[in-house]
């Protein structure tokens, strides 16, 4: 947090335009999404995984929701087989970690290959798929309120609600014991397989959430996003908000805290025009060295290293 505040000061002083409402809210808005995805991101991460599939669902299953209302598909059903589709998602990462025993890392990045090569070769007919006019996602992304884009207040819905389920409830509460020590927690009777399922369902969830709110914003949704940087930019927001990549630490302040820093970096970057391509290297350097300071302050254990977790 102390981080955040200073090079937050440190724009507003030393970059022209920087501290202006417009401007700040648009540093909310842009880190809403990359927010909302690191909030699924750190529930899985905090019980010792990670979900390199994020992106590719959130694309993906968005794509195709909106190819089948173009193609006429009523909005209820194309919404409810959209959503099927997604659980299954989930459910099958979470499977293949839980019982079958592959490490989250090789299982989530076959996964999201899966669902890109899958949706863009056979359910859907370009990259960018728009949303039809006057459809309720063309309203969402035109909602304001106090003048605020409505997606910072489904931000901050979501990180609230996912601070109550892991502070609050007995299933949140799980996913701290099985990330600090995954065999003392199976020992205690808590059910440590059924809980990475519903770990990697509810990070599928939310990148569905995620797809939806970018359409919203853009009137369309890119399928090319999957082959960017931005799942990068969501390990980003997780690590350098503080959550330890050996599970069982952080929680919903970090993907604050996270979010909003990678937002004022990228804000105070585009205000400087730094090309995307020294943006990248920059990013990938704090991400490198963010990894690192993880690695000796939160060092990997034994169990981890047989499970082959990051």
């Amino acid at each position: 947090m102390a981080i955040a505040a200073i090079v937050f000061v440190v724009a507003a002083v030393a970059l022209p335009g920087f501290f202006t409402t417009a401007n700040l809210v648009s540093i909310v808005r842009s880190v809403s999404v990359l927010g909302i995805l690191a909030v699924g991101m750190a529930i899985v991460i905090i019980g010792r995984g990670i979900d390199l599939s994020a992106v590719a669902i959130m694309a993906m299953s968005v794509a195709w929701y909106l190819q089948m209302l173009g193609d006429g598909t009523p909005s209820h059903i194309a919404l409810l087989v959209a959503l099927g589709a997604v659980l299954l998602i989930g459910l099958a990462n979470g499977f293949l970690v839980a019982y079958a025993d592959v490490p989250p890392i090789f299982v989530t990045l076959a996964s999201g290959a899966f669902v890109f090569g899958f949706v863009r070769s056979q359910l859907i007919t370009q990259d960018a798929v728009p949303v039809p006019p006057q459809h309720w996602i063309e309203i969402l992304g035109r909602s304001r309120w106090l003048g605020i884009p409505i997606e910072v207040f489904l931000f901050s819905a979501i990180v609230f609600l996912a601070y109550l389920f892991l502070r609050f409830t007995k299933w949140g509460r799980y996913v701290y014991f099985a990330g600090d020590n995954p065999m003392a927690a199976r020992n205690l009777g808590i059910p440590v397989r059924p809980m990475i399922l519903l770990r990697y369902v509810l990070s599928a969830i939310i990148a569905f959430t995620a797809g939806i709110l970018t359409a919203s914003s853009l009137l369309s949704i890119n399928t090319r996003v999957v082959n960017s940087t931005l799942l990068y930019d969501i390990v980003l927001v997780a690590v350098i908000g503080g959550i330890g990549l050996s599970g069982g630490k952080g929680g919903m302040r970090n993907v604050i805290v996270g979010a909003l820093l990678i937002g004022i970096m990228l804000n105070a970057m585009t205000i400087l025009d730094i090309s995307n391509l020294y943006q990248n290297l920059i990013k990938s350097t704090i991400l490198l060295v963010a990894i690192i300071i993880d690695g000796v302050l939160n060092p990997r254990d034994e169990q981890t290293a047989q499970q082959g977790d990051i």
